[in-house]
C-alpha cells in the first residue's frame, strides 16, 4: 500500500511510521471495493502549520487534530497503470498529545482513530449530517475494534458527571 509519511517536526508522542501505515490500510480496507489502490500522504505538522491550514481551507483560525484532503482524477488524463492518489491526512501532533490527555485516551489508540477517521474522509464518509455521523462512526469502531483499539466514542465511567 502506497503511503508517504512526512514528518514537518520533531514531537516524542508520534507513532512509527509502520503504525501509521497499518491503521491507514485497515481504515482503507474497509472502506470496501477498490479501497486498496490509492495512494496517501500522511503529513504530521506542528500548531503553526495545522492553524494557517484550517484557516485556508476550513475559515477556523485554530489548529485542528485532523484535516483530509481528497484527491480526485483528473478527468481526461490516460491512465498510467500506476495507484492513482487517494489523498491527503494532516495530523497536528500536539493537538492530538493534547486531546489524548484531555480526554483520558492512549496516545496511540488516539493516533489510530484520527488516521483512520482521516482515510474514511477520503473515502467519502463525512459526519456533517446525523445520519452520516451514525454510519461514519460505526465504520470508524470496526476498523479500530479490528485493530485492537477501544471504541474512542465510548464514555469512560470516570467521565459521568
Amino acid at each position: 500500500m502506497p503511503v508517504e509519511i512526512q514528518r514537518a517536526l520533531e514531537f516524542d508522542a508520534i507513532p512509527p511510521d509502520a503504525d501509521l501505515i497499518r491503521w491507514a490500510a485497515a481504515a482503507r480496507d474497509r472502506a470496501g471495493e477498490g479501497a486498496g489502490d490509492g495512494e496517501i500522504c500522511i503529513r504530521i505538522v506542528d500548531e503553526a502549520e495545522g492553524r494557517a491550514l484550517n484557516l485556508r481551507w476550513r475559515g477556523k483560525d485554530c489548529a485542528t487534530n485532523v484535516l483530509s484532503f481528497p484527491a480526485g482524477n483528473v478527468p481526461g488524463l490516460p491512465s498510467t497503470g500506476e495507484p492513482s492518489p487517494l489523498g491527503d491526512i494532516v495530523l497536528c501532533a500536539p493537538v492530538v498529545a493534547r486531546e489524548a490527555g484531555d480526554q483520558r485516551k492512549p496516545v496511540a489508540g488516539h493516533w489510530a482513530h484520527l488516521v483512520v477517521h482521516g482515510v474514511l474522509h477520503l473515502r467519502g464518509f463525512d459526519h456533517i449530517e446525523a445520519g452520516e455521523a451514525e454510519i461514519m462512526e460505526r465504520a470508524e469502531r470496526e476498523v479500530l475494534a479490528g485493530l485492537g483499539i477501544p471504541d474512542p466514542y465510548r464514555e469512560r465511567p470516570d467521565d459521568a458527571a
